[in-house]
């Protein structure tokens, strides 16, 4: 009974009037259940600190080892616009101008906040993080990424005409034609680059094409960046695709000098934590109910 009462309390959120009425009980009697549930340890009441954005940013950053992290404080229905402008003020930090290059990673986040977070950056090199995928959604295409990302920010785009996974006798057919292979050296002098964190395999992956198939040896995959695949420790997770696509690579995202992930939700609690791990990113923007989840579930891991 005290469990009953308590769930239908605390988990369904019944009032104990309602609850006395459910089960033919008074109200006082609801009551001292409830509180003898409290009592027993059946039920744990926690109120969680809060943290001014700026202290979360500074403790994210220590706890997973980043170079910069800011977390926004805006209400959930603002949605990831949200952070377009704090993105902004993160890239004009950096001072990218003639000559820096900026990658553009892809995703539904970084569709939604790349036109109003970007900065002016006149002259600045803008290059896609992969090459072209056969996914009709706008949040896949990597060249027009880069087209828009160049658009706002007044730099020069260069685009990958050549697809993210190729045939294995096709990949050095591609890497060896001149345009494709000058956009992807730029990728070796990466100044900036902005990435979507993905979710844990399965929950948010491509429905069309070889890249939607389930692939048993991501099953354990935490998440990725730009199709790395990591675990929940942080380890690179060997799929097929790995270290045969036309993508940025996994050493060359470690050496640039910051690659900020984007990520909100607590769905991407996991996703978060091993990029940071794996080194895929030095940089974090989320929101703050993101970053106290994240500092919940590394607390828990001690």
């Amino acid at each position: 009974m005290l469990h009953t009462v308590a769930k239908l309390h605390y988990v369904s959120d019944l009032s104990q009037v309602q609850i006395a009425k459910q089960l033919g009980l008074s109200t006082a009697t609801i009551s001292r259940l409830l509180q003898r549930a409290r009592a027993e340890g059946i039920v744990r009441i926690e109120v969680r600190d809060i943290h001014a954005p700026d202290a979360l940013g500074g403790m994210l950053a220590e706890r997973l080892g980043l170079k910069a992290v800011v977390a926004v404080d805006a209400p959930a229905a603002a949605g990831v616009q949200a952070l377009a402008a704090p993105l902004s003020r993160m890239v004009a930090a950096r001072g990218l101008g003639q000559g820096s290059v900026l990658m553009v990673g892809w995703g539904r986040t970084v569709s939604a906040i790349i036109d109003g977070g970007l900065p002016s950056l006149p002259g600045v090199a803008v290059v896609p993080s992969t090459g072209g995928m056969s996914q009709h959604a706008q949040h896949f295409q990597s060249n027009e990424f880069a087209r828009r990302a160049a658009e706002v920010t007044g730099g020069v785009p260069h685009f990958i005409h050549a697809p993210y996974l190729p045939a294995p006798e096709a990949l050095e057919f591609f890497l060896a034609e001149p345009g494709v292979e000058a956009a992807v050296a730029l990728w070796d002098r990466i100044d900036l680059a902005v990435v979507g964190i993905g979710l844990p395999y399965g929950l948010d992956r491509p429905v069309q094409g070889a890249v939607g198939a389930a692939d048993p040896d991501l099953a354990e995959a935490a998440g990725d960046v730009v199709r790395h695949y990591f675990d929940a420790q942080g380890q690179i997770v060997q799929w097929r695709g790995e270290g045969a696509m036309i993508a940025v690579s996994v050493a060359q995202l470690r050496r640039a000098a910051l690659v900020i992930g984007v990520g909100v939700g607590e769905a991407k609690v996991p996703s978060i934590i091993g990029a940071a791990k794996a080194g895929l990113i030095s940089g974090l923007l989320t929101d703050t109910r993101t970053a106290e989840a994240v500092l919940d579930a590394l607390a828990r891991q001690g």
